[in-house]
């Protein structure tokens, strides 16, 4: 029986090395084209995110910190926290009055409101405090977060509005028919700024408390923003929200029922470092 050992030459041209290489070459360039052009983006993107979710926490820590040496008048709090993505600067309250926020407190004539003892806190001018602000501002200039007077407030840096991500201690007693502000103001001997880890030092400075008595007309508040960081958005919702204030005029709000008496906490915050 004889064997047919005739090999049958075919077309090979599509197995050939080269051309084989050339497009498994081409299929890696493309994949690491498409990686560039959509994975990369969206991986610092996904980092931007991460990096401002954790300034959120952190800010929330410091909000704490604040309230211990405020309202529990703990006398010094030390945090080590992480700045990334961005740089956490201190804006003392004298820094710059003519551009900084501020909140105005006043009666209908525009004077302050009238003490217990029948005087007046300076006359026939309002109550004006600068309380300064610990503000974090992303590389990528999209996010600002700021703790201004108390409260936690984020903005996006290229686009209007703002929101509170933690309110302050501001609050009216009904039965007693008082309502009670916190001021809380940041001072340094100089700007700081911070990037990655870091210590923030705080400690309780001053403090003032004064009581007031109201004349009879509406009390007046108005928060004016600062040019650089405007949270006229969050503000404005916590006073009308929360508070339930009433806003005749953009950033002038009045409380909705005259509170006979209107108590004022005045805290000055030394940051030594950050």
């Amino acid at each position: 029986m004889q064997i047919d050992r005739t090999i049958k030459k075919g077309n090979d041209r599509a197995v050939s090395e080269a051309i084989g290489f050339i497009i498994l070459f081409g299929i890696i360039i493309a994949g690491i084209g498409l990686v560039t052009l959509y994975g990369y983006p969206m991986l610092l993107q996904q980092q931007s995110s991460s990096n401002e979710q954790i300034m959120e926490k952190n800010m929330i820590v410091l909000q704490n910190d604040l309230k211990s040496l405020a309202y529990k008048t703990v006398p010094y709090k030390e945090t080590s926290l992480n700045v990334g993505g961005g740089a956490l600067t201190v804006y003392n309250m004298s820094y710059n009055t003519a551009t900084s926020a501020n909140f105005s407190i006043y009666d209908f004539d525009g004077d302050t409101i009238q003490k217990n003892d029948g005087t007046y806190a300076t006359s026939a001018s309002p109550l004006i405090f600068y309380p300064g602000d610990l503000r974090y501002e992303s590389d990528s200039a999209e996010t600002g977060i700021s703790l201004e007077n108390g409260a936690v407030v984020k903005r996006m840096i290229a686009e209007n509005g703002s929101a509170m991500l933690a309110e302050p201690r501001w609050f009216y007693d009904a039965p007693t028919n008082t309502a009670v502000i916190y001021l809380i103001g940041f001072n340094t001997t100089d700007i700081m700024a911070q990037t990655g880890v870091g210590t923030v030092k705080m400690n309780l400075e001053q403090t003032n408390f004064t009581s007031y008595t109201t004349t009879g007309d509406p009390i007046h508040l108005k928060y004016t923003p600062n040019n650089n960081a405007d949270y006229s958005t969050a503000w404005d919702d916590y006073f009308t929200d929360t508070l339930g204030m009433v806003s005749d005029y953009p950033g002038d709000y009045t409380f909705p029922q005259m509170p006979s008496t209107l108590v004022i906490y005045t805290y000055e915050i030394e940051i030594e470092t950050v």
